[in-house]
């Protein structure tokens, strides 16, 4: 279903949204069903298990490694060109090591 907005490539709503305890009410759930999406959301005092933290595994450990850099975890800067050129190589860095790591 498109949404309308800008000129260009028409945005599309996801078929489903993942959450994590912290939204587990209902009032999240009606809101997300409300604008036609299927909400994917832990309910508190459930085990944990194979589940939502198998797709959410993916992000933590990425900002978990910007993290090793000061700069962008402190956000000297003011201007967000300069913040975002920090984030940028902080990424290229943790590549690079990656990339290195894999080689040997």
């Amino acid at each position: 279903m498109p949404v309308r907005g800008k000129v260009g490539r028409p945005r599309r709503r996801p078929d489903t949204v993942l959450g994590d305890r912290g939204y587990d009410h209902d009032k999240y759930r009606r809101l997300t069903w409300d604008l036609g999406v299927k909400p994917l959301i832990a309910r508190r005092g459930a085990e944990h298990g194979p589940g939502l933290g198998a797709q959410r595994w993916v992000v933590a450990p990425a900002f978990a490694y910007l993290h090793w850099f000061r700069r962008p975890r402190i956000r000297w800067e003011i201007r967000d060109e300069i913040n975002e050129a920090f984030l940028t190589l902080g990424c290229a860095l943790i590549c690079w090591r990656r990339l290195q790591s894999l080689r040997q």
